[in-house]
């Protein structure tokens, strides 16, 4: 079998090479003493690529440049970043085909670190590799979550930038630990709080949730909320993208605030992500969210939508 370190490709944006430089996954290609492994001090993007098609490529561009200027990092044009993930997800393909149309995926990585001290550039490169089976599970089965206290109130980002809590960085520490935490206690993931009672975000995830509604007249209005951005937390392409795609649909769109109590109360409650996509929740703190037949149906057009979404 093909170890997920074999079967990832490794593209290096060198000004030496045009469309990218590809490197042996198997051996080392950073110094131990590069700022991204000692310090965390880079930035990241994550996307999926669907038959050979990596999606909202423009969005996460457009976020990774933004993370970039929060860290000020001067990072390669978007031109040389989509031709190196061209040749990453072109050669990920030859050399791991798949085995159905279905399983045609694989998660296309962006990453930059400040590199070595005093390094006149910072080291960038994308990763492609092959798609968890823990994501594809959760979405058609959905998660239980617990809800945790981030410990920022919700005007932290503004009064305190140099938090970086809209930025995507690599310091993924204190995410990996609140995973790990809800798994101790029997949960698939986390959301977040304030300290103030506001909904945050997950650790790797955008939070949304439905209402649905009978208008006066006996139409049933569908409501999409997501928690709002200038309470410190990252813009979700997904998010963005379903957003988009609903509105145009019909649905009716909302950017909070909101507290827990919103999410207990809500017909459907999801976490999407780019990989993950679009999974459903099943129950937060143990509580059973929303009705089973009413979250699936949501679940299954939201799905739909989000599945044309480039």
């Amino acid at each position: 079998m093909t170890s997920p370190a074999s079967a990832t490709v490794l593209v290096f944006l060198d000004p030496d090479y045009e469309y990218g430089r590809i490197a042996d996954p198997t051996q080392p290609q950073l110094m131990a003493t590069d700022l991204g492994a000692t310090r965390g001090d880079g930035v990241f993007e994550s996307m999926l690529a669907v038959a050979g098609r990596t999606r909202k490529v423009q969005a996460h561009l457009d976020r990774l440049a933004g993370s970039a200027h929060a860290l000020d990092l001067d990072i390669p044009d978007q031109d040389a970043w989509r031709r190196a993930i061209d040749t990453g997800v072109a050669a990920f393909r030859s050399d791991n085909p798949a085995a159905s149309p279905d399983e045609d995926e694989a998660v296309v990585k962006l990453l930059v670190t400040r590199g070595v001290e005093g390094a006149a550039a910072p080291t960038c490169w994308v990763q492609v590799s092959p798609v968890g089976a823990t994501g594809r599970r959760q979405r058609e089965a959905g998660i239980d979550v617990i809800l945790l206290d981030r410990g920022y109130d919700s005007d932290a980002a503004e009064r305190a930038p140099w938090l970086l809590l809209g930025a995507k960085t690599l310091s993924y520490a204190v995410n990996m630990a609140a995973l790990r935490h809800a798994h101790k206690q029997g949960a698939d993931d986390v959301i977040f709080t304030s300290s103030d009672g506001r909904v945050l975000e997950g650790p790797t995830s955008t939070v949304l949730l439905a209402q649905v509604e009978e208008s006066d007249d006996g139409e049933t209005v569908k409501r999409l909320i997501t928690p709002q951005l200038d309470s410190g937390i990252l813009a979700g392409t997904s998010q963005g993208a379903l957003f988009a795609a609903a509105k145009a649909a019909g649905w009716e769109l909302g950017y909070g605030p909101l507290e827990p109590q919103d999410l207990f109360d809500a017909d459907a409650v999801w976490l999407i992500s780019s990989i993950r996509l679009l999974a459903p929740v099943n129950h937060i703190d143990g509580k059973e969210i929303g009705t089973p037949a009413l979250k699936k149906q949501l679940t299954a057009e939201l799905a739909e939508l989000f599945a044309w979404v480039e």
